[in-house]
């Protein structure tokens, strides 16, 4: 399937769509039909403008929508989204919060680069904002990147965050949600032997495949069946002449999203269901909660296709960053170096996508760190989007996660400063 002409053809169908939705709601609008009292009339329209909406936001990339936040005074604060660090792939931007004195905590946010934006994590943001400093890596769509840019695979992405780390300072702290745990521990264990002075404070890894094989889900279940040969020809596809990669090997978004929803068919059928016949009744509104989560949820990215395939590789299938195998640039990784970097686990008891033990396996692999800087929770009940994102995050996941970061920001200073002396217990 390594061809423009399938890259296009699903672009052609979701254009289609978007403009068939687009027709049947302008049509079905007419003033004139008004007068007839067929319901059908109603149901078309009202299909058409959740068919438009919905096959439209595919291809368009979320804006981040957080405006202002309010201060310890009461005060409005504006929040200006700020690029600090610009990357062919990526950036690394900060959420600005004018008339605020720079805050104690400075939270690097490693977004995933699993098919959606950087904006799934919108809430998460929000909710850092009033106690830290935030940064998040913001991953371009790959069908955006010119080839000319060269590759980008998961040794890429690893510096990427190395140099995103040196760039932010050893006062911060890293928090990783979901695909990019492992390489943010990666990243951490090559600064602790190639730069020592500029690795974080702490690093919280929440919902991430540190070790695949400790906890089977469908998505590990997946990796062992489909051979690379099978993957790379039903996956990869080269983008077409409309976007500025023409001709870049990518993981298409629109194909991702067709696994994603074949995931919970039965249920996303039920929830667009349910949205037309909110239109017809006139309870629909244009940020209902339909409309919030499939906004988000129907924006898909392209992935660059050595990256994708490395991935399930070396982190899925050859169990690299489990096994303390991996390597980047030529120099291996070990996780041992890590000595001083506070590291903090999250799983959900409920987690489909990255089982519980998945997660927390990191801990056993850093013998080189003491055990009162190690910290693992398990939240009850939780699902994947909630430790990061949801209720379980807001309620009780977000203030143990401040709480960690509080607890070793003083021991981690001092271990910076001088590294000769015993630090003090917490």
């Amino acid at each position: 399937m390594k061809y423009m002409a399938t890259y296009d053809w699903m672009e052609s169908l979701r254009n289609t769509s978007e403009w068939a939705g687009a027709s049947a709601r302008a049509m079905a609008s007419y003033p004139a039909f008004a007068l007839s009292m067929n319901p059908l009339i109603a149901m078309t329209a009202a299909w058409g403008e959740v068919a438009e909406r919905s096959f439209g936001r595919m291809s368009v990339k979320p804006d981040w929508g957080i405006r202002s936040i309010v201060g310890p005074t009461g005060q409005d604060h504006l929040v200006d989204v700020t690029t600090v660090v610009e990357k062919p792939f990526g950036n690394l931007i900060h959420f600005a919060v004018r008339r605020r004195d720079p805050m104690a905590r400075k939270v690097l946010l490693i977004a995933p680069m699993s098919g959606h934006y950087a904006t799934l994590l919108r809430s998460t943001v929000s909710s850092l904002l009033p106690d830290a400093e935030v940064y998040v890596t913001d991953w371009h769509n790959a069908r955006d990147i010119p080839v000319s840019a060269g590759k980008f695979d998961i040794e890429d992405y690893t510096l990427y965050l190395v140099d995103f780390m040196r760039h932010l300072g050893p006062d911060t702290h890293v928090i990783a949600v979901c695909q990019p745990a492992p390489l943010a521990l990666a990243a951490t264990a090559y600064l602790a032997a190639e730069d020592p002075d500029a690795q974080p404070r702490t690093l919280t890894l929440i919902g991430g495949p540190i070790d695949p094989d400790a906890a089977a889900t469908d998505v590990t279940d997946f990796g062992r069946r489909v051979t690379m040969g099978q993957l790379e020809q039903s996956a990869i596809q080269r983008v077409g002449f409309k976007y500025k990669g023409a001709g870049r090997l990518v993981y298409p978004g629109l194909l991702q999203l067709a696994g994603f929803m074949s995931m919970n068919a039965e249920r996303h059928s039920k929830a667009f269901g349910e949205q037309v016949m909110r239109v017809v009744r006139g309870e629909a509104s244009d940020h209902d909660a339909h409309n919030r989560f499939y906004d988000e949820y129907l924006a898909v990215m392209d992935m660059s296709a050595e990256f994708y395939l490395s991935t399930v590789e070396r982190v899925f299938k050859n169990r690299e960053i489990a096994r303390n195998a991996f390597v980047v640039a030529g120099k291996p990784v070990d996780l041992a170096a890590i000595k001083r970097v506070a590291v903090m686990t999250v799983e959900g008891e409920k987690d489909d996508i990255s089982g519980p033990g998945q997660c927390v396996a990191a801990l056993s692999m850093l013998p080189g760190l003491p055990d009162d800087k190690k910290t693992q929770h398990l939240e009850p009940g939780a699902g994947h989007y909630g430790i990061f994102a949801g209720k379980s995050w807001r309620l009780n996941i977000r203030p143990l996660v401040l709480g960690f970061i509080d607890k070793h920001a003083d021991l981690a200073s001092d271990a910076v400063v001088t590294p000769l002396r015993r630090p003090k217990s917490v």
